[in-house]
Formats: structure tokens, sequence, C-alpha cells
């Protein structure tokens, strides 16, 4: 099957202001705890893989040090993580949520639940496992999915 350009270039439109429509109030409730976009990933990461390493963090995420050790500092003094070493291996640094942070994950998160839940209950199940399809077609060439337990091949 090929797709006109025209269509092509609207699908590429709709996915932009769906990734809008995903990511709005999650950033607004996020402001309000004085953080951004990068620290709501990096809560939700820390908690799809617990005890994370900063390594890990820097592929599932595909960022550079730089960028990722500032917000993970602000996490840590705002009380949303906690970083551990292993008795085995003190250079390794694990990374936890707190109490806290779960239940701003759990906030972060919540309305993005609610707008997925309410779209597929609308449109049916169907539609919701060849979103799901697309999304891990789009997602199996990442080099982090392979940390998250997803079977896509």
């Amino acid at each position: 099957m090929t797709f006109h350009k025209e269509d092509s270039y609207k699908k590429i439109a709709l996915f932009y202001f769906a990734y809008r429509s995903l990511t709005e109030k999650p950033d607004q409730v996020a402001e309000k705890y004085g953080i951004q976009r990068v620290h709501h990933r990096i809560l939700f990461f820390i908690a799809q893989i617990p005890g994370v390493s900063v390594n890990q963090l820097l592929t599932v995420l595909e960022v550079t040090k730089q960028s990722l050790n500032l917000p993970l500092r602000q996490l840590k003094d705002k009380g949303y993580i906690v970083t551990i070493s292993p008795e085995e291996d003190k250079r390794i640094k694990q990374h936890y949520l707190t109490d806290s942070g779960k239940d701003l994950l759990k906030e972060l998160s919540k309305v993005q639940i609610d707008q997925m839940e309410e779209i597929f209950s609308i449109l049916g199940k169907d539609y919701e496992e060849k979103w799901t399809t697309v999304m891990e077609e789009y997602a199996k060439i990442r080099p982090g999915v392979k940390l998250l337990n997803f079977n896509l091949e």
C-alpha cells in the first residue's frame, strides 16, 4: 500500500497534534511542581525500570549525560527519587522513586491514561490493538525499548 504525499503530511501533522494533546496537561501539572517534561520522562522510566542506572537512563531517553545530570539531581533534591549503590559494586547508582515520586508520577500520568481509555472505549478494542501495533513498529528500533521487557520482535 502506498500513501499519497498529502496523506502522509496529514498523518505527520495528526501525530504531532496527538502528541501535544497527550503532553499538554501533564506539562501543566509539572509546572505546578517546578519541573518540566524531561523530569516527567525520567520519573516515568525510573518507575518502569526500578533500579535503573544512569547509563540505562541515557539509553532509554537517548540524551547526553550532561542533559540528564541536572534534572536527575533536581528530582533527588525535591525528594522524588533516591539513588542507591549496591553492595557488590559501589560505582553503580541505581535509581528508585520515593513515595512522593510515585504520587507525582500518578498525578502526571493520570490524564494521559484517562485520555487513552476514553478514546479506546469509544473506538473499541480493535482500534486499540492496531494503534498499539503501529506504536510498537515505531518503538522497536529505539535502543531503550529493550530495557522495558516488551516483546517487539
